[in-house]
């Protein structure tokens, strides 16, 4: 079953499994090369592509980020010598916090608050990567 919000589910197809796993192969390819995937691939293609709604495909986003697929795309940077694992650790604690409230923070909005605020952090990030890196 493919959770569409809070309380559909649809019956999953080998087209939609297929397009699924295809998804995530994507978003693990291209987070690994660039350091994104979560919200830059899986959200909007759960959203555009699956037909999710912008809270259900956030919270899948995270429940796939959350395991620990990201782990074998960290130790080959790791081994490379690219990771700074202090920061790392030292991140992970107020990720954590920082999570949980920006979890509780997204459930109570309107759904298309929630979808202008993932638009527009899109479009800065875009426009600072395109004409203002150094």
């Amino acid at each position: 079953m493919l959770k569409t919000d809070k309380t559909k589910t649809r019956r999953m197809s080998t087209g939609l499994i297929i397009a699924v796993l295809i998804t995530g192969l994507v978003a693990g390819f291209i987070s690994s090369m660039v350091g994104i995937g979560g919200g830059v691939i899986i959200v909007p293609a759960l959203v555009l592509i699956f037909g999710m709604s912008q809270k259900m495909a956030q919270g899948t986003s995270l429940a796939v980020l959350s395991m620990p697929v990201a782990f074998v795309a960290a130790y080959n940077y790791h081994k490379a010598g690219y990771t700074d694992w202090k920061i790392a650790l030292l991140m992970v604690a107020t990720f954590v916090i920082g999570g949980y409230f920006g979890s509780k923070l997204a459930i109570g909005l309107e759904m298309g608050i929630v979808k202008k605020i993932f638009a527009m952090l899109m479009i800065v990030l875009a426009v600072k990567y395109l004409f203002f890196d150094k």
